[in-house]
């Protein structure tokens, strides 16, 4: 496999050193193509700025980003180009019915009119979303919208493809279809970089786990090579046993 995403000693910090706050620290990740890599930490471990670094919305303050062979320090438009993002927060598309606006996304990222169509249909029907295909955004649930900035991000995916908290709001039929198109997707060739507390799902499809700690990279491997060499039976056990020490600081 080739990798499509290197990060090497990225770090970020927002202020002026010695003050300031060390969002990330000398964090290195890979990704490649194919495979699915599973970002864990708690709120403000510095899951986010990784994420808007790696998509050029943020510069780092040290360490090098590079995305399907492109600098993407140095070029973050042209790496920004090579990925398809699903925000944490859904792109508001008032007035749009799902369909158009997941074809929509598919044109303006360079599909034909036929070809948008194509994968906008097959969108719908492989997430179950049908019902409320030509309804407008406004009239339909969260997990319905959730489903629907998912499709928007996957209708014509980038050589990355990253996704913020994906299943937020969606029901566990519909959780379980969106798995497996992500799966999908990584096994045609794209690399995926998911963010999710949802550990239970994540465990059955991710490739790689990276556990996230104060902007610091606190273990990494598959979720079998996690379990095998931390405390517990899962994944879930695994990550209250490296990270629950903060759960516990704010109990006390």
């Amino acid at each position: 496999m080739s990798d499509v995403l290197i990060v090497e000693g990225l770090s970020k910090r927002y202020g002026r050193a010695p003050g300031g706050v060390l969002a990330n620290d000398s964090i290195d990740l890979t990704i490649a193509l194919h495979q699915i890599v599973c970002l864990l930490g708690h709120n403000g471990a510095g899951k986010s700025t990784l994420v808007n670094q790696v998509v050029g919305l943020t510069l780092p303050t040290a360490g090098t980003i590079t995305l399907a062979g492109i600098d993407a320090v140095a070029r973050p438009a042209e790496a920004r180009a090579l990925a398809s993002v699903q925000a944490q927060a859904n792109v508001p598309i008032t007035g749009l019915t799902l369909r158009s606006a997941i074809e929509l996304v598919g044109r303006i990222r360079g599909l034909r009119a036929a070809e948008a169509r194509r994968r906008a249909a097959y969108l719908i029907a492989a997430l179950d979303l049908g019902e409320w295909a030509n309804r407008t955004a406004e009239k339909v649930s969260g997990g319905i919208a959730r489903l629907t900035a998912f499709a928007m991000a996957v209708v014509a995916p980038g050589r990355l493809v990253v996704l913020d908290e994906p299943t937020n709001d969606v029901d566990p039929v519909r959780r379980r279809l969106l798995w497996h198109e992500m799966r999908v997707i990584a096994d045609a060739g794209a690399g995926v970089l998911l963010v999710t507390h949802n550990l239970h799902e994540a465990e059955a499809v991710v490739d790689d786990v990276v556990l996230l700690d104060e902007g610091r990279v606190r273990a990494h491997g598959t979720p079998a090579e996690l379990v095998a060499a931390h405390p517990g039976d899962t994944l879930e056990d695994v990550y209250i046993a490296l990270l629950g020490h903060q759960a516990a600081a704010v109990a006390a």
